[in-house]
């Protein structure tokens, strides 16, 4: 099981406090050199539009991130900020009025050559698709067939994207895969969906989703609707899996338990922006900018009285707008005139670290 990452301190930097520019980088200095392991996903600069009635609504922006092999990244923001968009552009997911209006996504699976997924033909990306990466929706129920057996639908997977193996083979590796997830075998084989409860639908779908060897799996929201004890489970079992098998996991959440478990780093989205990519403890520690700030003096405290909630002030903006400078200029407090006409880089700190600020500048070493 991966004990790399925190549980989240008790003290959390209100929103109203960032860490000046001299202290960042002496901080940062003490930091670890950045991580070795090659990188599986090279994410630079990525932009994705919805066509709308009101016209483009820009839901990616110049987005960039990586993710190395056998590491595990969460991408945490409110809704609508673009994180299944940008999860569904890797795997060719996008709905039928989005366009990849510009960037990259570089793929870089082992044994084989960079492949540019943006720019992959549909017939191509079949040959990737379930095999090099997959991705688990958050409601385990859509996922299957309601009237086929679980059966079916593992035959039916290899048969769609490895037609090669034999019946016995392919029902020999099921149920491997199935035990593999602590489940009885021959019984979930043998049931139809609504037969297995939630969490064990949601242990079959991450054994499906492992029928290939995968090299990245893509998680949306892989808790939800679970109780808080299946959800420990499932959580300790993606752990250790990713620990056996080696795969390398993006998963997408709201909640910032969920982050302190699961996650090596931790990627915040604002308006489908990346505004801050940092290792968890660092995120949790001090996390740098403002947004984030709100989102973990958002969290609730168990003795906290209804006047002590916290909320970020203002609203999203409307994505259909033009940008003319920082996205979350009009709810920050440390609002200053360049951040209403100019659009902040993501840029690195000393440690491994990555933030959209104005605040953060004279302490950066160049842009992604």
């Amino acid at each position: 099981m991966n004990t790399n990452t925190p549980h989240p301190t008790n003290t959390v930097p209100s929103a109203s406090t960032v860490p000046s520019a001299s202290s960042v980088a002496s901080e940062n200095a003490k930091g670890a050199a950045m991580d070795p392991r090659p990188v599986l996903l090279d994410i630079n600069k990525l932009s994705i539009e919805y066509r709308t009635k009101r016209g483009k609504l820009k839901a990616v922006h110049e987005a960039s991130l990586r993710i190395r092999k056998g590491e595990s990244v969460a991408i945490i923001g409110e809704s609508g900020c673009g994180k299944t968009t940008l999860a569904t552009s890797i795997v060719h997911m996008l709905p039928r009025n989005a366009t990849i209006s510009g960037g990259s996504i570089g793929f870089f699976p082992e044994g084989k050559a960079e492949i540019r997924l943006e720019a992959l033909p549909e017939k191509e990306m079949r040959a990737v698709r379930w095999n090099d990466i997959v991705m688990m929706f958050q409601a385990s129920q859509s996922s299957f067939n309601p009237v086929a057996k679980i059966r079916t639908q593992f035959l039916d997977t290899f048969q769609a994207h490895n037609p090669e193996i034999s019946t016995d083979d392919a029902l020999n590796r099921s149920r491997e895969l199935l035990e593999l997830v602590f489940l009885n075998a021959d019984a979930v084989l043998n049931s139809f969906p609504h037969e297995l409860s939630g969490g064990m639908k949601q242990r079959t779908l991450i054994a499906l989703s492992l029928l290939l060897d995968p090299q990245l799996v893509i998680l949306d929201e892989p808790t939800t609707a679970l109780d808080l004890i299946t959800q420990k489970k499932i959580l300790n079992l993606l752990n250790s899996l990713r620990d056996s098998c080696g795969f390398s996991m993006m998963f997408i959440t709201h909640d910032l338990g969920i982050v302190t478990q699961l996650a090596d780093r931790v990627v915040t989205m604002y308006a489908g922006v990346v505004v801050e990519n940092a290792p968890t403890a660092d995120f949790f520690s001090t996390p740098l900018h403002p947004y984030s700030q709100g989102l973990l003096r958002a969290i609730p405290k168990l003795n906290a009285t209804f006047e002590q909630l916290y909320s970020i002030p203002g609203s999203t903006p409307d994505l259909v707008d033009k940008m003319d400078g920082c996205l979350f200029a009009p709810r920050c407090a440390h609002c200053h005139a360049r951040c209403l006409t100019e659009i902040p880089a993501l840029r690195q700190t000393d440690n491994d670290r990555w933030v959209a600020c104005h605040l953060y500048e004279e302490v950066t070493h160049g842009a992604y």
